[in-house]
């Protein structure tokens, strides 16, 4: 977890970072222990007045698919300079006209111990057909947590960040999961 100072000093970073041509807007950038995503936001395709949803959608996604055959060097550019900066993989996506789409991103095995109750509701989701594995049952499981926890959770993450600001104040101590910046 990192404060958000230090996520504050990392978006800041990949605003400076980034060609001023790259995104109309850096949108986002969030950060774990093993990535950092940034998602910008490009212009949206120019349509004529009343198309279909679907020419619509084609037109979105055709510019998403240019924008990142185009752009991919320099992207690689600012991945490897922030790979060796902050020591996390970086994960690229775009916001297009109200669609968001991630081009790469890191999915991280987590390995856990289940209870008989717990690997039923797993196997249950398996049997419904929700999903094809324990491992993708689980993920659905997680994916529904957060989206029904969002209120909670942004909680937990500020009172994460409260003893991350309180350990820094310590006698030689650093916060684990900080970005590190090693120029």
């Amino acid at each position: 977890m990192i404060t958000s100072e230090q996520r504050e000093k990392l978006r800041g970073w990949f605003a400076g970072r980034l060609p001023d041509d790259l995104f109309e807007e850096l949108a986002e950038v969030t950060v774990d222990r093993e990535e950092i995503t940034v998602i910008g936001r490009i212009p949206a395709p120019h349509l004529a007045e009343g198309v279909s949803a679907g020419e619509r959608e084609a037109a979105v996604e055709g510019r998403i698919q240019e924008f990142r055959e185009r752009t991919r060097e320099s992207r690689i550019e600012v991945a490897r300079e922030a790979e060796h900066r902050f020591r996390r993989k970086v994960s690229w996506g775009v916001e297009c006209d109200g669609e968001r789409a991630l081009f790469t991103h890191v999915a991280a095995p987590v390995m856990t111990r289940l209870r008989q109750p717990e690997r039923q509701v797993l196997d249950t989701l398996i049997a419904g057909g929700v999903a094809r594995s324990r491992s993708e049952a689980l993920a659905w499981c997680v994916r529904l947590a957060q989206k029904h926890t969002d209120d909670w959770l942004a909680e937990l993450r500020e009172s994460l960040e409260n003893v991350q600001r309180v350990r820094a104040q310590g006698p030689d101590s650093e916060p684990e999961d900080a970005p590190t910046d090693t120029d």
